[in-house]
């Protein structure tokens, strides 16, 4: 699957995954890495934190519920420290409950999206985050 070319990076862009199923590991790539993203995976929160410790990425694709507790909880750390105050933070929840949303948003999180995601739908949001003003 080829993304549109107005979604198409031109740059190194790293972006952590912090997913547990692999399933949905593999469709994120299955999206990203065609569009030029270099995507890192983690798989809890414990691997997550472990890896800002060492690098920022561009941005971060967070699910909410997650082996080693809530994802939102990632969120709030990651904007409680300098380095990673302003990466952006994509929430992903297969959860129905009405407000995960807005949970979502509280926790620092930039936007949210449902899954089943939808190709088009995170390519655009993950541009419209890495650059805000094109």
């Amino acid at each position: 699957m080829m993304p549109p070319t107005s979604y198409r990076n031109e740059s190194p862009t790293v972006i952590l995954a912090v997913e547990d199923v692999p399933l949905n590991l593999a469709l994120l790539h299955a999206i990203l890495d065609p569009a030029g993203y270099i995507v890192r995976d983690t798989r809890t929160l414990a691997e997550a934190r472990a890896w800002v410790r060492n690098a920022v990425p561009a941005l971060v694709l967070l699910d909410v519920r997650l082996p080693d507790g809530n994802g939102l909880d990632l969120a709030r750390e990651l904007r409680s420290v300098n380095a990673t105050a302003t990466v952006p933070i994509l929430a992903i929840s297969a959860s129905v409950l009405p407000g995960e949303r807005a949970d979502a948003m509280q926790a620092g999180c930039d936007a949210f999206l449902p899954k089943p995601l939808r190709p088009h739908e995170l390519l655009g949001q993950v541009h419209d985050l890495l650059h805000p003003t094109s």
